[in-house]
């Protein structure tokens, strides 16, 4: 079994059950590499919860009087409500960009193509350019085989999906868990996301190491 297939498919459901299992919803608002912990059989664990935030299960929209998040894994609508209303499908973008770089396309860079400002684009757009050409290679590392690009595809799409720039147009955690445990046919290409891109890119408040998840003792 992939294990970042298994680690990303535990994650969605711990999310799930906070979202949805709970009797009180809960909103995390910081899911990132470093707040996943993995025991000694490398399950998932969400940690640190200094950030969460609680509702009744029927409302879908929190009021918020600061933005709280890591910079690079923040909804856009956390910080700007041009994009919508804050709700629990923040984690879910937050979700789908811990995905999109446990398979490596967060970090990967494209010195390939010095020549132009690709370095500066918001690396969905050449995500979703490479799935275009049918070029799904360039998105995950070299030599593996067609079981684990299968896996990497399916990351791929559904981490798409997760961060859409619309909260309603992102699927809920549920979902998420569903189009995980499916079959990558069932899958279709999510529509491309608008955002309104920075001048300067952000910095983000934590340095980003070779490991994708932290281990702990849990």
């Amino acid at each position: 079994m992939n294990m970042n297939w298994k680690i990303a498919l535990g994650v969605a459901r711990g999310l799930e059950y906070l979202h949805h299992g709970c009797r009180t919803r809960i909103v995390h608002f910081d899911i990132k590499p470093q707040n996943v912990l993995l025991d000694e059989n490398f399950l998932p664990k969400v940690s640190d919860f200094g950030l969460a935030k609680l509702c009744e299960r029927k409302e879908s929209i929190l009021s918020l009087l600061d933005t709280r998040g890591t910079i690079g894994y923040i909804a856009p609508e956390v910080f700007s409500r041009v994009y919508g209303r804050v709700s629990h499908k923040s984690d879910v973008y937050s979700y789908g960009m811990l995905v999109l770089e446990m398979i490596g396309a967060r970090n990967k860079t494209s010195s390939e193509d010095t020549s132009s400002n690709t370095s500066s684009m918001y690396f969905p757009e050449w995500i979703y350019k490479d799935l275009e050409k049918g070029e799904g290679e360039r998105i995950i590392d070299n030599g593996i085989d067609n079981e684990e690009d299968e896996v990497a595809k399916k990351m791929t799409l559904v981490g798409l999906w997760c961060i859409q720039s619309s909260p309603s147009d992102r699927p809920a955690m549920n979902r998420v868990v569903e189009m995980m445990e499916g079959n990558l046919d069932a899958l279709e290409v999510p529509p491309r996301p608008v955002f309104q891109i920075p001048q300067a890119p952000l910095q983000e408040s934590s340095t980003l190491s070779e490991d994708i998840l932290v281990y702990a003792e849990v």
